[in-house]
């Protein structure tokens, strides 16, 4: 039981190295929401901005860092944003897809659950 945070650390790092990277190499098909669409408007505006690009950035160094194993609790920090976007997006705009965020909102409160220091950093009151 006490591995199960350090497999969801991993994985959850896995999967924000893989589909970050995907933004620049495209070696998964990642079908595109339809024209008109919110969900199309919104992602049209971030990739035409560049707001995208630094998403990614976040996603792989965090990604990278989870895996690593070192700076655990900034890479958690860099991607509990990113994973909550996701999961609005889904929600909001989509209104479809549920899997994904999901998954990563799991891995990323298992991964957090084995921080305990982190968590006791984050709500002690002074």
């Amino acid at each position: 039981m006490k591995h199960i945070p350090t497999i969801a650390r991993l994985l959850l790092g896995l999967i924000f190295v893989v589909f970050g990277f995907n933004m620049w190499f495209h070696y998964i098909d990642i079908p595109l929401p339809k024209e008109g669409t919110p969900a199309a408007n919104f992602m049209f505006s971030i990739f035409g901005s560049g707001y995208l690009d630094v998403v990614k950035v976040l996603e792989v160094t965090g990604g990278l860092l989870l895996l690593s194993g070192r700076f655990t609790n900034l890479a958690l920090t860099l991607v509990g944003p990113v994973v909550v976007n996701i999961a609005l997006y889904h929600f909001f705009l989509v209104k479809g897809g549920y899997e994904m965020p999901v998954v990563l909102g799991v891995l990323s409160l298992v991964a957090l659950s084995g921080r305990k220091d982190y968590l006791s950093t984050l709500f002690a009151a002074k």
